[in-house]
This record gives structure tokens, sequence and C-alpha cells, in this order.
């Protein structure tokens, strides 16, 4: 019975580490879709207006400038597809991060706080 239990976890822990590779490759592989200049002009400016957005509600995420400039980077190097991705990704994330502060913005703190 005990060899059966860690056969079975053993196969649990291989498959969740597959998983976690499989979505890290995902992420880093460069986006489809328009990779011209003028859609990267396009995409980090609407980057850069949702950032502004959400700093301005209180909701800006720690990465979003950090993608902003990644993207600026990748663009100087003319890498447009990826850096497209990039600020695509910054814009989703400031967003999101205007959703997360209006869902919150009553929510006070945690009773064991008073």
């Amino acid at each position: 019975m005990k060899k059966i239990l860690l056969s079975a976890a053993l196969v649990a822990i291989a498959l969740s580490f597959g998983g976690c590779a499989k979505h890290e490759m995902k992420e880093s592989a460069a986006p489809a879709g328009d990779t011209t200049k003028q859609a990267y002009e396009n995409a980090i400016a609407a980057a850069k207006s949702e950032q502004k957005k959400a700093a301005a509600v209180g909701g800006e995420w720690r990465d979003t400038g950090k993608m902003i400039k990644s993207a600026e980077e990748a663009a100087a190097a003319g890498d447009y597809g990826m850096a497209k991705g990039l600020a695509d990704k910054a814009a989703a994330q400031g967003r999101l991060g205007q959703e997360q502060a209006a869902s919150q913005v009553n929510a006070g703190n945690p009773s064991y706080l008073y």
C-alpha cells in the first residue's frame, strides 16, 4: 500500500512540474499578431495610458512600469513583436489594477487589526 501511495505522489509531483515548465515557455514565447513598429507604438501608448489611469486610482501594479521599460528596450533593439507583446501585457495590468482598486475601494481593514 505504501508503494502505491508513494508512486501516486511521485506521479502527481512530476505532472505538476511539467505543467509549470509548459506555462513558463508560453509566457516567454514571442507573441503572435501584428509585429510592426506602428502596432508597437499603438500598444505602448495604450500601456502608458492604462498605467496612468491605474496610478490615479491607486491601483498601479508593481511590474507594469518594468514591462513598459522592457518593451521600450525591445523596440530599440528592433524586436517589435516582443515589444508589442510586453506593451499589451502592461496595458492589461493597468486595466486589472484599475478594476482591483475599484473593487476594493471600501474594503477596509480585516477585523483582527481592530
